[in-house]
């Protein structure tokens, strides 16, 4: 059987997730559905991200980006959430940090918010159902236009 040394250029892509000086890049996931955290989480794990928290609705988020700062890269925030929806967190946070990179998840037809989020101050915006390809292109291209 081959093993990975007969085949040396096999997946030597360097991971999305690493800083350019071999770091991982830190992400805050803020998102009430515990499937669509662990989703995101898995998709940006797989790449070499650290996933440094999680929070369940937008008033966690803003707590833990706080907490947490300035030792965090990105924040992936969900629109639609209980005692403070996304587009409140993001102006919360983006009045903290103006230097935050927020990226919004948001459900088909919410284009509305998705503008508002994005005049906020969120660098950018994912539509669910997610698709991991999408999902690490719209964040890698955020990050490398830092």
């Amino acid at each position: 059987m081959r093993t990975k040394t007969d085949f040396p250029n096999i997946n030597a892509k360097k991971p999305e997730g690493v800083k350019p000086e071999g770091v991982p890049y830190r992400v805050l996931i803020v998102d009430d559905s515990m499937f669509v955290a662990k989703q995101i989480s898995q998709i940006l794990t797989s790449e070499g991200f650290e996933v440094v928290g999680t929070a369940k609705d937008g008033l966690e988020g803003v707590e833990k980006y706080k907490e947490l700062h300035p030792n965090i890269d990105l924040v992936t925030m969900d629109i639609t959430m209980p005692n403070m929806d996304g587009v409140t967190a993001l102006k919360n946070i983006v009045e903290f940090d103006p230097k935050a990179v927020v990226i919004m998840i948001s459900a088909l037809g919410k284009q509305e918010l998705v503008k508002q989020s994005l005049l906020a101050g969120a660098k950018n915006y994912i539509v669910k159902p997610l698709d991991r390809v999408k999902v690490l292109e719209r964040i890698t291209s955020v990050l490398k236009s830092l």
